[in-house]
């Protein structure tokens, strides 16, 4: 659709939003395969139960951030390194943090994060540098 007052998605948001929804599914899967560990047919300990269901949580939710993210780009019009961060650093920061929380935790019996708990930190940054390109360049459009 075309025309004044009409949304359009730019190349770019068209194509991290519809890579953001096929990656829906990963995250059903991810549910899933939580719905096993709680029922104890994965054996985990209670550190690495709570790891696995914190980066589920954050996948999802930071998908979901991402998405809503990517339209607000598109409608405030962001270009440019402004609009580069804006759509896609929260969905980096997905991937970063609940991959974080799951590369933490992995491995026979662990009660601590390994050094990939890293990651978490490296996906907070992405969040934080995705949501104030995002505010500021609302804000500014």
């Amino acid at each position: 659709m075309t025309g004044a007052g009409m949304f359009e998605f730019t190349d770019a948001g068209r194509i991290l939003a519809g890579i953001a929804l096929l990656s829906i599914v990963t995250i059903e899967v991810g549910g899933w395969f939580l719905t096993k560990i709680v029922r104890g047919a994965v054996p985990m300990t209670p550190f690495q139960q709570a790891f696995a269901r914190a980066g589920h949580a954050h996948a999802g939710v930071l998908v979901t951030l991402g998405l809503v993210g990517i339209l607000y780009a598109d409608l405030a019009r962001l270009d440019g390194l402004v609009g580069w961060l804006s759509r896609s650093c929260v969905l980096a920061a997905a991937i970063l943090m609940s991959g974080g929380f799951f590369a933490a935790s992995a491995g026979k019996d662990r009660h601590r994060p390994n050094a990939a708990i890293a990651l978490v930190w490296v996906g907070a940054l992405s969040l934080a540098t995705g949501v104030v390109s995002l505010g500021a360049g609302v804000l500014a459009s």
